[in-house]
C-alpha cells in the first residue's frame, strides 16, 4: 500500500464533513466491518410515521412531528429501484437530506441535480455515520429509503462537533441511491497513440505501463485509451478516479490508488498535467497523461517519491464519477 502524495491529492468534498462521526468499534483486525453482513435494519413506528413525497432523484418533501427518537435505527424503502443491490465495499452515488430528528433542523442536503450527489462507500470503516451505511446498504440502485437513525448509529455519545446534534439526538435521513459507481473505466477502447507508453490492464482494471525506449516528450501529451459517455468533467469538479503514476526515467510506479480504493479530489487540487487529463474528459473514460516537469512537480520534483526535477511522469487515470 502506497501513501498518496499530498501535493497530488486534495481533501474530499466539504459536503462530506457533516456525514462523518467518531470512529466506531466495528472494524476488526483484518479490516472487515459490521456492514459486511448487511445488518438487518427493520421498520418501526418512528419511520412509519414519516410522510415523504416527491419523485425519486428530486428534493423530497418530508413531514414529521419532532421530536422523533429511536433506540435502534429504523429503515423503510419508499421507492424500490430495479438496479443492482448495493453491497459492502461498493461506492454509491446518493442524493440525501439529513435532519436532526429531535429539533427538526435540516443538517445537510445535496443538490438533487445529478451532479451534486454524494459518493459514499458502503462500509463503516470510512468514518461515515453508521446510520447512513445502514440506510443505503443492501438496496437496489434506484431506491429511495427513509430511516430514523439512533444516537448510537449517529454521532454517538459526543454529538456533532459544531453543536448541531446532541449526544441524545436521533437523526432522520431520506436517501436516493442513484447508482453504484464502477470500479474501473467502462468506456470504449481507443487506438493507442504511437510513441507514447503502452498500457495493459488486469481483469480488475489495474494498469501496467510500459515505457518506450525513447526520450520523453517535452510537452504535455494526453491520449484517451477508453472513451466514456458520462458527464464531462469541468474545472472545479470533484472527481472520483482510480489512477497510477509511473516515472518515465525509472519505469517504476511511484503512486497509485489501486489496492486502496478510488480517490476523490477537486480538479483544482492536483498538479497541472493531471488536471488537464481530467477537465474535458467524460466519466467512464481512461486517460493516459505524459507530464513534463513543468506540468508535474516542477524543478523541485518530489523527493519523497523519488521524483527528480527533470523527471517526466506518466499517469493512467480511470474517471469514475464527477460532482460539482
Amino acid at each position: 500500500m502506497r501513501n498518496r502524495l499530498p501535493v497530488l491529492l486534495a481533501a474530499v468534498a466539504a459536503s462530506a464533513l457533516v456525514l462523518t462521526g467518531c470512529a466506531t468499534d466495528d472494524t476488526s483486525a483484518d479490516g472487515s466491518t459490521a456492514s459486511e453482513s448487511c445488518q438487518d435494519t427493520t421498520s418501526g413506528a418512528a419511520v412509519k410515521s414519516l410522510d415523504v413525497s416527491g419523485e425519486f432523484g428530486a428534493v423530497p418533501t418530508v413531514d414529521f412531528s419532532a421530536p422523533l427518537s429511536v433506540k435502534k435505527t429504523e429503515r423503510a424503502v419508499l421507492i424500490e429501484g430495479d438496479g443492482a443491490e448495493t453491497a459492502p465495499g461498493d461506492r454509491v452515488a446518493v442524493e440525501l437530506t439529513l435532519y436532526n430528528a429531535t429539533s427538526g433542523d435540516t443538517l445537510a442536503q445535496t443538490r438533487y441535480d445529478g451532479l451534486g450527489a454524494q459518493q459514499i462507500v458502503v462500509s463503516d470503516a470510512t468514518g461515515i455515520l453508521p446510520g447512513i451505511v445502514r440506510t443505503i446498504e443492501c438496496v437496489p440502485a434506484g431506491s429511495r429509503i427513509a430511516s430514523v437513525i439512533s444516537p448510537d448509529d449517529g454521532f454517538g455519545d459526543v454529538g456533532a462537533s459544531d453543536g448541531s446534534v446532541k449526544a441524545t439526538d436521533s437523526l432522520l435521513l431520506v436517501a436516493d441511491v442513484l447508482s453504484i459507481t464502477p470500479e474501473k473505466a467502462t468506456g470504449a477502447d481507443q487506438a493507442p497513440v504511437e510513441g507514447l507508453p503502452t498500457v495493459a490492464l488486469a481483469t480488475s482494471g489495474q494498469p501496467t505501463v510500459t515505457i518506450p525506449e525513447t526520450d520523453p516528450p517535452t510537452e504535455l501529451q494526453l491520449a484517451t485509451l477508453k472513451q466514456g459517455d458520462g458527464e464531462t468533467v469541468q474545472e472545479g469538479d470533484t472527481v472520483t478516479v482510480h489512477y497510477q503514476g509511473v516515472n518515465w526515467r525509472t519505469g517504476e510506479v511511484f503512486d497509485e490508488s489501486w489496492g486502496d480504493g478510488p480517490a476523490s479530489f477537486a480538479t483544482t487540487g492536483v498538479v497541472p498535467g493531471f488536471s488537464a487529463a481530467l477537465v474535458g474528459s467524460a466519466v467512464g473514460s481512461q486517460v493516459l497523461a505524459v507530464l513534463p516537469p513543468s506540468a508535474g512537480y516542477g524543478d523541485a520534483g518530489q523527493p519523497s517519491a523519488g521524483i527528480e526535477g527533470t523527471d517526466t511522469l506518466v499517469f493512467v487515470v480511470d474517471i469514475l464519477a464527477t460532482t460539482r
